[in-house]
């Protein structure tokens, strides 16, 4: 079988997936990406360049569309140069639009992965009421479903991680989008049993505790600026204690650009609150294998956001037994049972997510039992292991037919 991977971005949520593929299965795997061309682990990469785009000319409203079509058009150009792919399956990431066009050279079935569909009211727009609305994206959101709405249409069946992200989209859509997770990989992240405790050439001593946090961007939707505010109450009350905190400033979602002053949501906290520097080390971006090592290091690791797409990282930070306290909203629910293999508090309370932190620095051992429950069900249930049986299932159920939608295009 060939199966032809479309995302921005590689490896993204299907790398592994690919490389089980191609490494376990002798399947060929090809994945069209912005990413530099050539071969990883047995997947070729073709590379795919944008042209055009959304302008300041046209409405802000509009905007993301456009960057969706030139993704799709940039894919259709890539694949239409590459005579000689002929997939037996697309398996796409919607929201970029990558798929929409395939159709016209290819003749192989689409699945979708659908991560988000943006609601108004009851969600990431309007959670955080301390945060100004913004009007401009307000409206942007009743609009920014199209391309989306296009993949639901054109796709043979679509699938999305989580029940929360899957309720969020129309009922009438909800049948065709399966409920599989993208699935951890355990054989790198797993707890590490002497993990490194030196970062940024910094040695961090043997009994220093120590919490973890990690984003793609520091803001306001994955509450940094909260996590900020239950570290202070931490340190204050615990004095041997640091924290490790991976990420950069990127904004990724959020639209805290218009809510801050400076460069980034951490230099204007830091610089308008009074926070002890020496308590944080920064790590930076690092790869997976030297997360697993900082997740494993931390006693205790603070998870937080709004109702949007759960991170990885959280399920990462399970997988490797480190005690998650996350916020009491729908996506962690999900995961998390309180008390169980983690803990869960109000997204809001600075205060009550320290006292939770502060419990299990004091005495980590009597939270063995908590760590190990996490690992276990990341085991039986997110693992890559776990996931792959229904994964592949839909790859053979829309290859074959079984559970394909009609094509009435």
């Amino acid at each position: 079988m060939h199966v032809l991977f479309v995302h921005q971005n590689f490896p993204a949520q299907f790398g592994h997936i690919a490389a089980h593929l191609v490494e376990q299965m002798g399947w060929r795997c090809t994945f069209v990406t912005e990413r530099d061309p050539g071969v990883d682990r047995g997947i070729e990469k073709i590379q795919y360049t944008t042209r055009g785009g959304p302008t300041r000319s046209q409405s802000f409203h509009t905007r993301s569309f456009e960057q969706c079509v030139a993704h799709a058009e940039a894919v259709h150009r890539a694949l239409k140069a590459r005579p000689d792919i002929r997939p037996d399956l697309i398996v796409g990431h919607c929201g970029f639009g990558s798929t929409i066009f395939l159709r016209e050279i290819l003749d192989a079935p689409i699945i979708n992965y659908f991560e988000y569909f943006y609601r108004r009211k009851n969600s990431d727009l309007d959670f955080r009421a301390d945060v100004p609305s913004d009007e401009k994206k307000n409206l942007r959101s009743r609009v920014r479903n199209a391309m989306i709405l296009l993949d639901l249409e054109n796709c043979d069946a679509g699938y999305t991680p989580t029940t929360y992200q899957w309720n969020c989209f129309p009922e009438a859509y909800r049948p065709r989008i399966h409920r599989i997770f993208d699935g951890v990989d355990t054989g790198v992240f797993h707890r590490v049993t002497q993990p490194n405790r030196t970062w940024k050439g910094r040695k961090i001593g043997p009994q220093t505790r120590v919490v973890t946090y990690c984003a793609r961007g520091f803001e306001m939707m994955r509450g940094f600026d909260i996590f900020l505010e239950a570290a202070r109450i931490i340190y204050e009350r615990f004095e041997d204690v640091v924290f490790l905190v991976v990420g950069t400033d990127r904004i990724c979602y959020g639209a805290d650009r218009e809510q801050i002053k400076g460069r980034s949501l951490r230099h204007h906290l830091f610089r308008t609150s009074r926070y002890d520097r020496s308590r944080f080390i920064f790590t930076g971006f690092i790869p997976p294998a030297q997360l697993a090592h900082v997740l494993s290091l931390g006693d205790a690791h603070i998870y937080l956001t709004v109702p949007f797409v759960l991170s990885w990282s959280m399920m990462d930070a399970l997988a490797c037994g480190t005690v998650v306290v996350g916020s009491k909203t729908p996506p962690v629910e999900e995961m998390i049972t309180h008390g169980s293999n983690g803990f869960l508090v109000d997204f809001f309370d600075a205060e009550k997510i320290a006292a939770q932190v502060l419990d299990v620095l004091r005495d980590p051992a009597a939270y063995d039992e908590v760590r190990r429950s996490a690992m276990q069900f990341i085991r039986e249930r997110y693992s890559l292991e776990a996931v792959l049986p229904d994964m592949l299932k839909l790859y053979d159920d829309v290859i074959h037919g079984h559970d394909a939608i009609a094509d009435e295009r």
